[in-house]
């Protein structure tokens, strides 16, 4: 009988299959020898298998659901918000900032997300997923409660806490219990839950706005939030963590590299929130934008030369073969989802459609962005190559913008909404295959660090794009009420930019020009999300093909 200490895909893992597995490992017995005496090299590995199997793999037919409650309301909340947004801030008085509501949620997503795999090893998965569904589901109510926007900000901030642990715990809780070879099964039932959510997030959220309130949409949401808690905590089984003390285990957590994350995106979108509403010269937008950079450097200083076990490793994040990877991401996200945001707009201020009606004409673009998920998996998997469907993909992403642009210009609804679709099909392909290229040229080891690293990115540039969009929008809004209007633009200016609702009790010809101004002021925000398609799309140039074998 051969013996070996590691094989062509990095040492072999002494550990058994227990809670604290690694994302993406697969537990191997030490020198290759199977527990009940066959070749890992050569010998049978059904029964091995078995044996090792992971106790809760036979009731994954009633985890699923369980868990499934969770993916479905972390995908129904993105949407969701983004339905009802424009009728929050007419209600609460703040249209100009409501680009806080999405950024809040991504800003504390961003930064707690990386961290759950670490406090996972030392709470456990399930302590972990329980606190995530209680967190989220106390931040959905304090939504439903909020009286001002800050409030709003302040609750979404908490919810987005517990939306980070949501998704990331269930998916290294499916890589410690399901087989390699069957986890393609129950992932894509996740990603059907998970589409089915994303499907039906706008609409709900404009039905809602549009009957019994916009706050019912988010505070439905905590007794379901209650239902997938006590669901996980009953049929969820699994082996406590590791007794160590959990103080040293703590020590290990970098908190340091997340709070420095966190007041560089806060610095950079004050400055961006700033500069519309208070002026570029205020002080506040000044110092904000020039802290910007310094809490940048000091993050990356952190991961690179302070932190002991970094979430964004610098030998990961500035690797030739990982970082276009994470460019991709980066510029993807804040490519689309600054789209996302602001087609509703469009929808409602100029086209005058009210919540439930632009809500619905989002579903087109979520099932086509499921479909190009679909179709990108399925394409890597008949060809084995994953660099020109990326390139492909994102070229579609970017090419879309300039006709969403031109058909938002000229207020074309169907010109809008099927631009918006490629857009979203070429988004929806491209973080699949983009997905399957960082893995590829990851190093076996570092495949769940460069995955966490990757879902950073993808929130971060989520947090940007809607963040300097916005900027755009409200700068456009205010410069064309101002030439539009004349004389009386000040009183109108302030009361516009601050609830949709105005524009119904304005006389009708004073009405078409508000309506006039924001299309232009939507059409401006358009042009970063093509800026940034563009550096998606050429980023996906330096992405370097590699043999799906190993």
């Amino acid at each position: 009988m051969r013996s070996s200490t590691s094989n062509e895909d990095g040492p072999l893992a002494a550990e058994p299959q227990t809670e604290r597995t690694p994302l993406l490992s697969e537990p191997l017995p030490r020198n290759g020898v199977l527990s009940d005496g066959c070749d890992a090299e050569n010998g049978s590995l059904g029964e091995a298998e078995r044996q090792m199997k992971h106790p809760m793999a036979d009731k994954m037919h009633i985890l699923l659901p369980a868990v499934g409650v969770g993916v479905f309301l972390v995908a129904v909340d993105q949407l969701l918000a983004v339905a009802t947004y424009a009728r929050i801030g007419s209600e609460l008085k703040a249209l100009n900032n409501t680009s806080w509501i999405a950024t809040s949620y991504f800003l504390t997503l961003t930064s707690f997300q990386p961290l759950y795999g670490k406090l996972s090893d030392i709470f456990g998965r399930k302590a972990c997923l329980l606190f995530a569904y209680a967190v989220f589901g106390l931040g959905c109510l304090g939504c439903g409660l909020a009286q001002s926007m800050t409030q709003l900000c302040v609750a979404r901030a908490i919810a987005g806490i517990g939306g980070g642990g949501m998704s990331s715990v269930v998916t290294i809780l499916f890589s410690d219990i399901v087989p390699l070879q069957e986890r393609g099964v129950w992932q894509g039932y996740i990603n059907i839950v998970y589409a089915a959510g994303t499907s039906t997030g706008a609409p709900i959220g404009g039905m809602f706005a549009d009957s019994l309130g916009w706050r019912w949409s988010f505070m439905i949401q905590a007794p379901l939030c209650l239902i997938a808690w006590i669901s996980v905590y009953l049929i969820l089984d699994l082996e406590p963590p590791s007794q160590d003390h959990w103080v040293s285990k703590v020590r290990q957590v970098d908190f340091l590299g997340a709070l420095t994350l966190v007041f560089a995106v806060i610095s950079l979108l004050t400055g961006l929130d700033s500069g519309p509403n208070l002026g570029w010269s205020n002080r506040i937008t000044i110092i904000s934008l020039s802290l910007t950079p310094v809490f940048f450097a000091l993050f990356l200083f952190v991961e690179m030369k302070v932190a002991k076990h970094p979430f964004a490793p610098g030998h990961l994040i500035l690797s030739r073969e990982l970082f276009p990877c994470f460019l991709v991401n980066m510029f993807g996200m804040a490519s689309q989802l600054s789209a996302i945001f602001f087609v509703p707009l469009f929808f409602q201020a100029v086209k005058g459609l009210n919540a439930t009606t632009s809500g619905t004409m989002l579903v087109p673009a979520t099932i086509s962005g499921v479909f190009g998920s679909l179709t990108g998996g399925w394409i890597i998997k008949r060809t084995g190559k994953f660099w020109w469907p990326t390139t492909i993909s994102y070229g579609m992403l970017f090419l879309a913008m300039i006709p969403l642009i031109v058909t938002t210009w000229y207020g074309s609804l169907f010109g809008t909404t099927a631009s918006f679709m490629v857009s979203s099909m070429g988004n929806g392909s491209g973080i699949t295959t983009i997905l399957i290229a960082l893995i590829a040229n990851a190093a076996p080891e570092d495949s769940a660090v460069a995955i966490a690293c990757s879902y950073l990115f993808r929130s971060l540039g989520s947090s940007i794009g809607v963040g300097t969009s916005s900027a755009v929008l409200q700068q456009v809004l205010r410069t064309q009420l101002a030439s539009r209007i004349g004389e009386d633009a000040s009183q109108i200016e302030e009361k516009v930019r601050q609830s949709l609702d105005i524009i119904k009790e304005l006389p009708p010809l004073l009405a078409e020009q508000v309506r006039a101004s924001y299309q232009v002021a939507t059409v401006a925000a358009f042009i970063p999300s093509l800026l940034f398609g563009l550096g998606c799309f050429a980023a996906t140039f330096w992405v370097k093909e590699k043999s799906l074998k190993r």
